[in-house]
């Protein structure tokens, strides 16, 4: 095969070229090379499948005539079976951004440039490319049409979802497969989808400049795809501060091919982002969970949490779809035929010296610390690096310190109590809490996170935040088994409730120590 390379390079320059070096390949099944010569560098490539050859090859000779940044395509065999093209170097944009990457999602001002740069020039690619574009001659469809949409959507279900062991009713699912389709072939224009646009099939050309390749899927179909390819890439762990700047850049050169409703557009978006995902779920389950390959099965956690988020920020109407989405959200993880465990969640460190993420290996731990204090000395400060938790406001309720027979002594002590249980207000203000914290404890659980913070307030820190706080510990202790640490910072007092495996027939179990704390420690 590269003796054919080596030909196409000596007919185009009029002479031989010096080395043909194998280029590592992404995951299509076609082999790429850099022939170089004493006339430049070229990029020989290898397709067993002429029908997207000549796709690719008309589409880049398409694109170039309009002025778009795109290879040139420079010679081609007679069969279709091997090219050579322009080399545009050896720095993908996904390379060159590996740093922002690796380091959780944060870009340096340089990257945000280059995305930038990149989002920017997809415009013209959908509009300029579009116009004279002859769409029978793309591969394998013309248009994303009804067809495609199902075939993507099936290939969630059954590449992915029944991997999962979720259950799930194959017709109710089906049905909002197809509202969805409906939904989604609403706002069509007649505009170029790339298909494929992501950081791997950007060259910097000269390190700064993309340059665009690997569009031989493209067809006519709606703008919203590869905005969403291109930010919800599952590796990329863009955040939403990051998207919304992407998002604002795009709209921007949008506004020069046509009007937008931003309204409206962000409302399709997010239909096509959803549907991106469960595509990349399917690719992803088949890819790796089929065929086994590493990189694919690493992807599936980010997928999800992309998945998570959209979710929670959107109310989709397809109830079923999204009942069985949570389903799948709610593992940490499932067991493949063989035994082998996949995991659909990943440790996210806040630094690597701290991480607030477990392993999620379904046990936690998780670590509860319940809080009484007095609004008159501020908030209980939370140390975990979460950022905060719940602060219940008690003094709602009635005050045993306005009565000299309580002024000496806590909520703790049986009198108070006594007068709180029988005056009844705060009893059905924690039947409230109860509620909102059993919801938050047992998803914290499920998804493996560590560590969890709870803090009454009310004036003084010493009656109604004080028998709060205590039997909410209590309470969550005995019924979830989890380590709690209470601290009722006003009185000094500390307990630790020790975690214990939960049967339906243990008692309350824990070990209470209450331990004057030092001066230094007051203030926490």
């Amino acid at each position: 095969m590269e003796n054919i390379l080596e030909s196409l390079y000596k007919g185009w320059f009029g002479v031989e070229c010096n080395s043909v070096l194998k280029i590592q390949g992404s995951g299509s099944n076609r082999n790429y090379y850099r022939l170089s010569g004493p006339s430049g560098s070229v990029i020989g490539v290898v397709g067993p499948s002429v029908d997207e050859n000549q796709a690719f090859i008309y589409l880049a000779r398409h694109f170039k005539a309009k002025g778009l940044p795109v290879p040139e395509v420079l010679a081609v065999n007679d069969k279709c079976t091997h090219y050579i093209q322009e080399d545009l170097g050896s720095l993908a944009l996904f390379d060159a951004i590996k740093e922002g990457r690796d380091n959780d999602g944060h870009y340096s001002p340089e990257h945000v440039n280059l995305l930038k740069k990149t989002i920017a020039k997809l415009p013209s690619i959908q509009f300029i490319g579009a116009k004279g574009l002859d769409w029978d001659k793309c591969y394998p469809l013309p248009a994303m049409g009804r067809a495609s949409i199902q075939f993507d959507l099936n290939y969630f279900k059954y590449d992915f979802l029944k991997f999962t062991g979720v259950d799930f009713h194959e017709f109710k699912l089906e049905m909002d497969f197809h509202a969805l389709a409906d939904d989604l072939l609403a706002d069509v224009d007649n505009t170029f989808l790339y298909r494929d646009f992501q950081a791997r099939n950007v060259m910097l050309k000269d390190g700064t400049d993309p340059m665009f390749i690997d569009f031989q899927g493209g067809r006519r179909g709606p703008v919203y795809y590869d905005v969403a390819s291109f930010l919800w890439q599952a590796s990329a762990k863009y955040s939403p501060e990051l998207r919304e700047e992407l998002i604002q850049v795009y709209l921007e050169e949008l506004r020069k091919f046509k009007d937008v409703d931003e309204k409206e557009f962000r409302k399709n978006l997010n239909l096509w982002v959803l549907f991106r995902l469960l595509q990349v779920l399917g690719a992803y389950g088949f890819r790796g969970l089929f065929e086994r390959k590493k990189h694919f099965i690493d992807s599936i956690a980010p997928a999800m949490s992309n998945l998570e988020a959209l979710l929670d920020e959107n109310d989709f109407r397809y109830e079923y779809l999204v009942k069985v989405l949570r389903d799948v959200l709610d593992m940490d993880s499932f067991i493949l035929a063989d035994g082998t465990r996949i995991w659909l969640r990943e440790p996210k460190p806040l630094t690597q010296s701290k991480p607030y993420f477990s392993k999620f290996d379904n046990k936690g731990p998780l670590k509860v610390r319940v809080f009484s204090f007095s609004f008159w000395k501020g908030i209980p400060q939370d140390e975990s690096g979460n950022g905060g938790g719940y602060v219940f406001d008690v003094r709602c309720t009635h005050n045993p310190g306005r009565y000299p027979e309580y002024k000496t002594q806590t909520g703790l002590d049986a009198p108070v109590k006594e007068f709180l249980e029988k005056d009844g207000e705060i009893t059905v203000y924690l039947r409230s809490v109860y509620k909102l914290a059993d919801a938050h404890v047992e998803r914290y659980i499920k998804r493996g996170f560590t560590s969890l913070m709870f803090s009454f307030g009310c004036t003084g820190g010493q009656h109604r935040s004080v028998y709060a706080a205590q039997h909410l510990a209590e309470h969550i202790n005995k019924k979830y088994g989890v380590e709690v640490e209470l601290l009722h910072r006003e009185q000094k007092i500390s307990q630790h409730f020790n975690p214990f495996k939960v049967k339906k027939t243990d008692e309350l179990q824990m070990t209470n120590r209450q331990i004057p704390l030092s001066i230094s420690e007051e203030g926490l």
